[in-house]
This record gives structure tokens, C-alpha cells and sequence, in this order.
């Protein structure tokens, strides 16, 4: 059983997207200048091999990005600008020697443009799409082209297999309910036989700073009262295992972390 972690590069963001806290106005990219906190969001995915099966855990952002983006605004508040071209998606795959025909799930956290950005990738491949029953019911069901950072283009007419609640999705790991960024955020726990338990909490829990505790939610939160109570829940199950918490969005843990292709977890 192995992990590898796919550093997938960043965005650039006013940090209040992601830590709320006093004195920060949130600003787009053609006023970065200004006295704010710009920070490298760094985005990454999970390729989990199995005995059993085969996983990657979200998708990161596309190349085509700033295009893609432009209907909804957010190239001017998360440029998609720190990536080498060996950290795409893709790239980081082929690196790996996997291709999309020889994964078993493709399990979205949830379906924003930063985590299901490269979804259309694996369609018609033999890869179950798989994401939480609340997440497709919300991110299919609103009118129009987006809301916030839903973003149809990346996965409408895609056919989602759907959980509800914690899920052993293959033997040693389980998905985990953690709603309140979004209706169906899901964290991810892999129990590996060497290193310990790792929970990826994708947006559930944005950086450590947002972990505390206390907790610090961020700017975007569908729902606030869950989003603590999904920060706690993460809690719990890291403190009863002792997981090591993988944030979604912490620069600072990703670049001290092992990641592909020259390192992994086992």
C-alpha cells in the first residue's frame, strides 16, 4: 500500500480566502500590490495504490485555467500562475508512469474548480467517478453556468457514483463527511501499515492555521455551524489514531512533506 502526494503547484490568493481574520479586504490580483497578504495556495492530489484498487484523490486545477475561469472572475483572485509545467496534473501522473485508463476511482473532496478542475480527464476511461451524494445533489441542482466556485464546465454531463457518510471506499481507506466549505466536503483517512494514519482533509480544514485550535474558518463556508463541527469531528478521529493531518491549502506542510515522484508513503 502506498501514498504519493502530487504537488500540483499553486494559485496565488489574498490569504482572507483562507484565514479570516481582523484588518484583511480581500482583493484581485491587479491590486496585489497594495498592503495585503498575498499567499502561495498550493494545490495538490492523492494516488493511493492498493492491493484492491487504485485511487486518485482530486484533481487540482487546469492548464487552461485563466480561460476556463473567466465567466466566473476567479483567474482575478486565484490566478493559477506557480506551476511548472511538470506539475500539472498530467504531467505528475505520466511522471508516475499512471494513466488515466489504469485508475479504479477518481474520488472527488468536492467539486470546486481547484479540486475537480482535470475530472473530464478520466471520463470513459473505466474510472469510477466518485464524490459525496450531497456534494452532486448541490453542484448539479443550482441554475446556471456557477455559483461561487462551482463551476459546471468542469463536470456537468459526467456520471458521479455518490456516498453518504464515512465510507471505507477500498480497504484501509475511508472517506469522511465533512460538510460546511461546501454541502458534501469530503476528508479522506488512509491507514498505511509503516507510516500511520494520514487524514487529507482537502478543504474541510484549509490550512494548520485553520485547524487551531481554536478553529479559524475561511471566507468561503456554505455553512458555518458545520464547518466546526466537521473541523472537531477531524479532530477526534486524528487524535484517536494519531493521523497525520494533511491539510488542503498549507503551503508550509506540503513543501516539508514526501512527494512524487521521488518520495512516497507506505
Amino acid at each position: 500500500m502506498k501514498v504519493h502526494v502530487l504537488d500540483c503547484g499553486a494559485m496565488s490568493c489574498d490569504l482572507t480566502w483562507l484565514l479570516l481574520k481582523p484588518g484583511r479586504s480581500i482583493r484581485p490580483r491587479t491590486e496585489r500590490e497594495k498592503p495585503v497578504e498575498w499567499y502561495s495556495c498550493t494545490t495538490h492530489a492523492v494516488l493511493v495504490e492498493t492491493d484492491e484498487g487504485t485511487l486518485l484523490w482530486d484533481t487540482s486545477c487546469p492548464r487552461d485555467w485563466e480561460t476556463r475561469w473567466l465567466p466566473t472572475g476567479l483567474q482575478e483572485f486565484f490566478p493559477y500562475d506557480q506551476v511548472s509545467d511538470e506539475q500539472y496534473l498530467d504531467a505528475n501522473l505520466g511522471r508516475l508512469g499512471v494513466s488515466p485508463e489504469s485508475l479504479d476511482y477518481v474520488v472527488l473532496s468536492h467539486l470546486h474548480f481547484d479540486h475537480a478542475g482535470n475530472v473530464r480527464m478520466f471520463a470513459g476511461t473505466g474510472a469510477r467517478l466518485v464524490c459525496n451524494d450531497k456534494e452532486k445533489e448541490f453542484a448539479f441542482g443550482y441554475e446556471g453556468a456557477f455559483t461561487g466556485a462551482h463551476l459546471k464546465a468542469d463536470y456537468e454531463g459526467l456520471d458521479f457514483e455518490t456516498v453518504s457518510g464515512d465510507t471505507e471506499i477500498l480497504p484501509g481507506v475511508t472517506l469522511i463527511e465533512a460538510p460546511g466549505h461546501t454541502p458534501g466536503t469530503m476528508a479522506m483517512r488512509v491507514d498505511l501499515p509503516e507510516s500511520g494514519t494520514m487524514i487529507f482533509t482537502s478543504d474541510a480544514v484549509y490550512m494548520g492555521d485553520s485547524y487551531g485550535p481554536p478553529a479559524t474558518p475561511a471566507a468561503i463556508v456554505n455553512d458555518l455551524n458545520a464547518w466546526y463541527a466537521s473541523v472537531e469531528k477531524i479532530r477526534s478521529i486524528a487524535e484517536r489514531s494519531q493521523a497525520n493531518v494533511i491539510f488542503g491549502h498549507d503551503t508550509e506542510q506540503l513543501r516539508a512533506m514526501r512527494t512524487a515522484p521521488h518520495g512516497f508513503y507506505s
